[in-house]
């Protein structure tokens, strides 16, 4: 399908949000193809997901160059060469700097298990759980210069629930993941979302609300 907004996708881990969007790519009807999978990490398994789809897989070990500017400034050079629009990180575990963000300006989107602002970095669902919260969820939002920082798209509810541990949460919040992530795609490759001077304008409708106020196990 000709027309489709290329996605580049940066992956650290074993890639579970980059095959919600490599499934949701593979629907005839959406407008979204992902052009280039880049992992900093060479036994990342989200390499493996690529390969599986058909998708060109690329490693750019950042260990392997001097500088932060140096790795970012290859890796930029990367995305640009299979003609990419957007930028998703889907558990990619570095910060991008001033530089490559204006690459690629209001176009690098990134996935949070938390209901940001709270709970940023690392172990998010860990920091839910100690501080006794009884909302968790995701968040897709732009991504910044700071440490989940940027402006706020569209967020998913969980609940916590009495027993819940690390891997129950995170497993309830990943089921949301892997809804919230394409959606949200197919709305900024349509153009119903933007970002302008900083902040989300969104011409969706109810269509993100609806999803982030549905629990699960309520009708969706």
């Amino acid at each position: 399908m000709s027309g489709r907004t290329k996605l580049g996708v940066l992956v650290s881990g074993s890639g579970s949000n980059l095959q919600a969007l490599l499934d949701a790519c593979a629907r005839p009807d959406f407008p979204a193809e992902v052009a280039v999978v880049v992992s900093n990490v060479p036994t990342a398994f989200a390499l493996e997901r690529a390969k599986k789809a058909g998708v060109a897989a690329v490693v750019l070990e950042h260990k392997a160059f001097g500088s932060r500017a140096d790795f970012e400034k290859a890796l930029a050079e990367k995305l640009v060469a299979a003609g990419v629009e957007w930028v998703c990180l889907a558990g990619f575990m570095r910060l991008l700097g001033v530089d490559f963000l204006g690459r690629f300006a209001g176009k690098v989107l990134n996935i949070h298990p938390s209901l940001l602002p709270a709970f940023p970095g690392l172990h998010a669902q860990r920091q839910a759980l100690e501080r006794g919260v009884k909302l968790a969820g995701c968040t897709v939002h732009f991504v910044d210069p700071g440490m989940d920082t940027g402006p706020i798209i569209a967020q998913a509810v969980v609940p916590v629930l009495p027993g819940d541990d690390e891997a129950a949460l995170t497993a309830r919040i990943l089921k949301e993941e892997h809804r919230l992530y394409p959606l949200v795609v197919k709305l900024v490759a349509t153009g119903a979302v933007r970002l302008e001077g900083g902040r989300v304008v969104s011409e969706a409708g109810p269509a993100v609300g609806e999803l982030s106020l549905r629990n699960p196990g309520e009708p969706g």
